[in-house]
């Protein structure tokens, strides 16, 4: 069972002002929990309509049902489970290898979707604008299938970060140097811009290495790429150096 005060906090959690306040967030779905559970975040209490993760204590485990899963699910469709955990003290940035860095990308399945390929590459830094959508944000939770847990996440001055930096830096435009024909260092921060404007203009003035990843239609008339796909290709081109 589930109290008033229970729902109200957790779906209080799908906006950010809330989840700052209390310093939680929550995930849903056995596979993204399960990740949580065997990492370094902290449960606060887990939900769920089924008889199962028997390695969380009885006293932060609540046997739900269906109806009372709807109500502090962010899916239209609830899966059997739903986890608060803390959020925890952001640890400090990683200043070597090969880091990402988004300058303003506002979608939270684009965020969640990267988030899986710095995962699935092996890049250990993501660096996140201001304005980059919020990390916990449900959406993005429940997009990253579990590699949150495992790459590490900082919100900066993306301006002030590449302006100290001794790094080379990389970003993406549409006027850049064929990245199938250019020699890539195994060091360095890759910028990819804001789904609709691309990288800012004041951030475009630091990048010294401009990339593209050409179009090979005939009619060539697709603007861009969506910036999780092109965040694929362009660390897949990285990586095989």
């Amino acid at each position: 069972m589930v109290s008033k005060n229970q729902i109200k906090l957790i779906t209080s959690l799908q906006q950010k002002k809330y989840r700052n306040t209390n310093k939680l967030f929550f995930a849903e779905g056995v596979k993204v929990i399960q990740e949580l559970l065997q990492s370094n975040f902290e449960l606060e209490h887990l939900y769920s309509t089924q008889d199962d993760f028997k390695e969380v204590s009885k006293v932060k485990k609540t046997r739900i049902d269906d109806n009372d899963l709807k109500k502090i699910s962010a899916l239209s469709t609830p899966n059997s489970c739903l986890a608060v955990f803390k959020i925890p003290v952001e640890k400090d940035k990683v200043e070597s290898g090969l880091i990402l860095a988004l300058d303003s990308v506002r979608d939270p399945g684009n965020l969640g979707t990267i988030l899986r390929l710095c995962d699935w590459f092996g890049i250990n830094q993501l660096l996140c604008s201001k304005e980059t959508v919020d990390i916990y944000n449900p959406k993005v939770v429940q997009a990253t299938m579990g590699s949150i847990a495992r790459v590490n996440v900082n919100y900066v001055d993306l301006n002030a970060f590449i302006t100290q930096t001794k790094l080379p830096i990389f970003g993406t435009f549409m006027d850049g140097t064929n990245i199938y024909k250019t020699n890539l260092p195994q060091e360095g921060i890759i910028v990819m811009g804001n789904e609709a404007n691309g990288i800012s203009v004041e951030l475009e003035n630091l990048i010294q290495n401009r990339l593209t990843i050409p179009r090979f239609g005939n009619i060539q008339k697709t603007e861009s790429l969506n910036v999780a796909t092109a965040t694929a290709i362009v660390l897949s081109e990285f990586r095989r150096g």
